[in-house]
């Protein structure tokens, strides 16, 4: 059998990849977690709908992982982005989860996400000429 490595695929073939990769984290976690996963999707909108920011994450067997947090610039500095992460918190809470993670690089928001509670667990430097920060918050 000859095979090749390309970069043309299909939804498809990502989804093999990636449930592949789960049914094998499966096999090394504690039955309690296993069917712990959850989107956390959250929207800032007024009452016509549109949006002005949110937060795309996901609950994933013992934590939280916030994928994007984004807020429009005229709303920043008024307490949205707190508001998000509370409302992120407590499900994350109500779920079980030990911890929060996320990631910023050093032009976005990582002085807000300190003042919430998180703490740098990793940095890589020279991301894009820029830092690129971890950030956990333990629950």
């Amino acid at each position: 059998m000859e095979l090749t490595i390309t970069n043309e695929g299909t939804s498809a073939d990502k989804t093999y990849v990636r449930n592949k990769l789960i049914a094998f984290n499966h096999m090394h976690f504690p039955d309690e977690l296993k069917g712990m996963y959850q989107e956390v999707n959250l929207f800032v909108k007024d009452a016509e709908g549109r949006i002005f920011g949110g937060i795309v994450g996901e609950i994933c067997w013992n934590w939280l992982e916030v994928h994007y947090l984004f807020v429009e610039e005229e709303l920043r500095k008024v307490g949205y982005g707190k508001k998000l992460l509370v409302e992120a918190e407590k499900i994350a809470r109500k779920k079980g989860c030990d911890f929060i993670k996320l990631d910023t690089l050093s032009f976005q928001a990582l002085d807000f996400y300190k003042k919430q509670g998180f703490e740098i667990y990793g940095v890589i430097e020279n991301a894009g000429g820029h830092t690129h920060y971890y950030l956990k918050k333990d629950m």
